[in-house]
C-alpha cells in the first residue's frame, strides 16, 4: 500500500454510503428533494455498485458562476512535483492531469485500462513477459511521439540506485529488463524475475518521463538494468552515473515550474506554496479530440486550492468559491448537508474507501533522541487499550466511520474477520504496563522504567499532520486517556512533508497518519517487510521478523488466491499480535461537486472524482435524474 496511487487491482464487493436508489445499472434516483435531504448520510449497502452516477442539472441557476474554471478543495500540497521522488497522495493527483501513464485505473469497472498502450499485454507462457504496443498518437510538450525510448529510461530511473525514491524502489524489485523489439517499433517486453501479483499493474505508479528532457546526455543508456539490480554495483563510483543522479535530484525538478514537463493534457501555471495550485489545459493537445472519460479535458484550468479550517471551508462552499471536494471532514460535510442553499448547489454523497488512520510507534528507537518506550509488545498494545477510537469516530465521524483492526480493508475478500477490535480499557492497560515494568516510582503521575541503566519516563512526542484541526482534536482526545494512565503523550504538529521525513528516517516516537489503498492484492513489501525499514522506506515502525517477512515474499509471488489468501491472514494475526500501529478507521469519502458542471460521477477509488471530465453547463443543458449506480 502507498500514498501515493498504488496500483494493485482486483473485482470485489462494494458497501457505500449514499443517498441513492440502487439498481443494477443506470436508473433509480431520489424522488423528492426531502428525501434525498433526509437520506444523504445514510448507509446503503450496494454489493454491486461500482460508481455513482449523478445527471446533470436541469436548471442553472442565475447565481452560478459561468467561468469555465474549476477550484479543487485541497487540504494539503504535494510535497513535490517530482517524477520519482515525491509521495504525497496530492502530488499524485496532480500527476493525473499532467503526466501520462503506461497503464491506469478504470474507475467505472474497477479494473486496469492501457494509456500509452493500445491493449493490456501479450503474457508468455512462463507468465514472466508481457508485451505491450505503444500507442503513436501521445506526445510531450515538444511535440514527440512517446516512445519505447521513453519507457526504457523511465523504468532506469527509477530503479537506478541513486535516484532518490525508496518508497517505490520495492515495487520494481521484481522487474528484470524492458526490451525493445527491433524488428517492430512500437513493442516492447517487460521481462519479470518470478511471477507476481503486480507483474502488470505496477506499471500504474510511474509515469512515463522524457528521456530527451531528463536525460539529454543520454547517459543511462550506459548502464543496464541487470547493473541497476545488482546490489552490489557500485553507481556511486560511476562519475558520469552521479553527475545525472545528482542533477536528477535536484530541487529544480521538484518546484521549478520551467523543468515540468509531461503529456498529460494540463501543465502546471502557478504554484502559490501553502495556497493553491494552478493547472492550465494545453492548447492543441493530442487528447482534444477524445472521447474516452479519462481523456477529456473540458475546465479551462483547475485550481487545486488549500483551506485546512472547517469554518472558513464552510463559508467558501456557502459562498460558491469552492467547485469540488473529497476532502472535508465528515463533521463539516454534514453540518453543509443542512444548508438549503448548499443543496441548491451542490451534489454530495458519502463513499466507502479502502483507506485506513493509524498510529504508528517507534519500535526501533535509538534510545538516546528516542527512548525505548515502545520496543515492548505489551506497551503497544497497553498504547491501543489507552485511544477511545469508538468515541473519537462518534465525536469526529458522527459514527460513521467503521473501525479497522489491521491493513487490510475489510471490504476485501482477504480480511481477516476472526481478529476483535481491540475495546477502549484504561484499568487493562495499567495491568500490561505494570507486567511490562512501567511503575510510577516517584509519584509525579508518569510511569517509569529504568532501560539501559538510565531512569526514563514515559513521556513521548505524538507527531500528527496540520492539514486538518479533526488530527489535532484525536491527538488531544487521545493524549488525555493516557494520561489517567500514566502516560504523558505531548501533541507536536507538523506540515506533512516534514512528518514524512521524519517517519523515514525514524525520527519519532508516535505519529498519527493514514494510507491510501486499493481495491486489489497487495504486495506488503513497502510497508511491513524489515527491509523497508533499512531503506528508510515506508516500514516506519520497524515491524518484522523472518517470519513476517518471509510470508510477505510469499503473498507477493503467489498468484493464486486459495494459496495466497492464507498467507495474508496470517500475515495480519502477526501485525495484530505484535500491534505496531493502533488501527483506528477505514474513513469515508466526502465527495461534493457543483451542480454547475456536467458529467458527475464519483469513484470508490482514488482520487474519487475525475476532474478534468467535468464539464460547464449551459443554459441549453437540461436533464432529469438525480443519480444513478452502476
Amino acid at each position: 500500500m502507498k500514498t501515493t496511487i498504488n496500483s494493485t487491482f482486483s473485482f470485489l464487493s462494494l458497501a457505500i454510503f449514499a443517498a441513492i436508489t440502487t439498481s443494477s445499472c443506470g436508473g433509480g434516483s431520489e424522488s423528492t428533494d426531502s428525501k434525498k435531504n433526509d437520506s444523504l448520510s445514510k448507509n446503503v449497502s450496494a454489493n454491486e455498485i461500482r460508481y455513482i452516477k449523478i445527471d446533470d442539472a436541469t436548471n442553472i441557476l442565475p447565481a452560478w458562476s459561468t467561468e469555465n474554471v474549476l477550484v479543487y478543495h485541497d487540504i494539503g500540497e504535494p510535497d513535490d512535483l517530482h517524477p520519482t521522488n515525491g509521495m504525497s497522495s496530492s502530488r499524485s493527483e496532480i500527476f493525473g492531469y499532467t503526466q501520462v501513464y503506461v497503464i491506469g485505473t478504470d474507475y467505472q469497472n474497477l479494473t486496469i485500462r492501457p494509456i500509452a498502450v493500445k491493449a493490456l499485454p501479450i503474457i508468455s507462457p512462463n507468465e514472466l513477459e508481457y508485451t505491450y504496443e505503444l500507442r503513436n498518437d501521445i506526445k510531450f510538450d515538444d511535440g514527440s511521439v512517446i516512445s519505447v525510448d521513453d519507457i526504457i529510461f523511465t523504468f532506469k530511473a527509477n530503479k537506478c540506485q541513486l535516484t532518490n525514491n525508496p518508497q517505490a524502489k520495492s515495487y520494481l524489485d521484481n522487474m528484470v529488463e524492458i526490451k525493445a523489439d527491433p524488428a517492430k517499433p512500437g513493442f516492447f517486453t517487460v521481462v519479470m524475475r518470478e511471477k507476481y501479483i503486480q507483474n502488470i499493474t505496477f506499471l500504474a505508479d510511474y509515469p512515463v518521463m522524457q528521456r530527451a528532457f531528463f536525460d539529454k546526455k543520454n547517459v543511462l543508456a550506459n548502464y543496464t538494468f541487470a547493473q541497476f539490480c545488482d546490489p552490489n554495483f557500485k553507481a556511486d563510483k560511476q562519475k558520469d552515473l552521479a553527475d545525472w543522479a545528482a542533477e536528477f535530484n535536484s530541487a529544480k525538478f521538484s518546484r521549478d515550474l520551467a523543468f515540468q514537463n509531461g503529456a498529460g493534457p494540463y501543465k502546471v501555471e502557478k504554484w502559490d506554496a501553502g495556497q493553491s495550485l494552478t493547472l492550465v489545459r494545453k492548447n492543441n493537445h493530442w487528447s482534444k479530440d477524445s472521447k474516452n472519460v479519462y481523456e477529456t479535458s473540458f475546465p479551462d484550468k483547475i485550481i487545486f486550492k488549500i483551506n485546512k479550517d472547517a469554518n472558513s471551508q464552510i463559508l467558501e462552499f456557502k459562498s460558491q468559491t469552492l467547485d469540488v471536494s473529497t476532502t472535508l471532514s465528515t463533521k463539516t460535510l454534514l453540518e453543509l448537508q443542512k444548508d438549503a442553499n448548499f443543496i441548491a448547489n451542490y451534489n454530495s454523497r458519502f463513499t466507502d474507501t479502502y483507506n485506513y488512520g493509524y498510529i504508528a510507534m517507534n519500535m526501533k528507537p535509538d534510545g538516546i533522541k528516542h527512548k525505548k518506550i515502545f520496543v515492548d509488545k505489551k506497551v503497544r498494545r497497553a498504547m491501543a487499550l489507552l485511544t477511545p477510537l469508538d468515541n473519537i469516530n462518534k465525536v469526529m465521524n458522527k459514527g460513521m466511520n467503521k473501525r479497522t483492526v489491521g491493513p487490510v480493508s475489510y471490504l476485501k475478500k482477504d480480511y481477516n474477520s476472526d481478529l476483535k477490535l481491540i475495546p477502549f480499557d484504561i484499568e487493562a492497560a495499567k495491568k500490561l504496563l505494570d507486567e511490562a515494568g512501567w511503575k510510577d516510582t516517584d509519584g509525579d503521575n508518569i510511569r517509569d522504567k529504568m532501560v539501559d541503566g538510565q531512569k526514563v519516563k514515559m513521556e513521548f512526542n505524538m507527531n500528527y499532520m496540520t492539514t486538518q484541526v479533526e488530527w489535532k482534536n484525536t491527538a488531544e482526545m487521545i493524549a488525555e486517556q493516557m494520561y489517567k494512565a500514566g502516560v504523558k503523550a505531548n501533541l507536536n504538529p507538523i506540515d506533512f512533508s516534514v512528518l514524512v521525513e521524519t517517519a523515514r528516517n525514524h525520527d519519532f516516537d508516535m505519529m498519527l497518519a493514514s494510507w491510501a489503498g486499493n481495491f486489489a492484492p497487495e504486495d506488503y513489501t513497502q510497508l511491513w517487510h524489515t527491509s523497508a525499514w533499512a531503506s528508510k522506506g515506508s516500514n516506519y515502525t520497524g515491524f518484522g521478523n523472518a517470519e513476517s517477512d518471509a510470508l510477505i515474499d510469499s503473498i507477493k509471488f503467489t498468484i493464486d488466491d486459495a494459496k495466497r489468501i492464507p498467507f495474508v491472514k496470517k500475515f495480519q494475526e502477526i501485525v495484530y499480535d505484535e500491534q505496531p500501529y493502533i488501527f483506528m478507521y477505514s474513513s469515508l469519502r466526502r465527495n461534493v461537486i457543483h451542480k454547475r458542471f456536467g458529467n458527475q460521477e464519483m469513484y470508490f477509488e482514488r482520487p474519487g472524482v475525475w476532474l478534468s471530465s467535468l464539464k460547464l453547463l449551459s443554459n441549453s443543458g437540461a436533464s432529469v435524474k438525480a443519480s444513478s449506480v452502476y
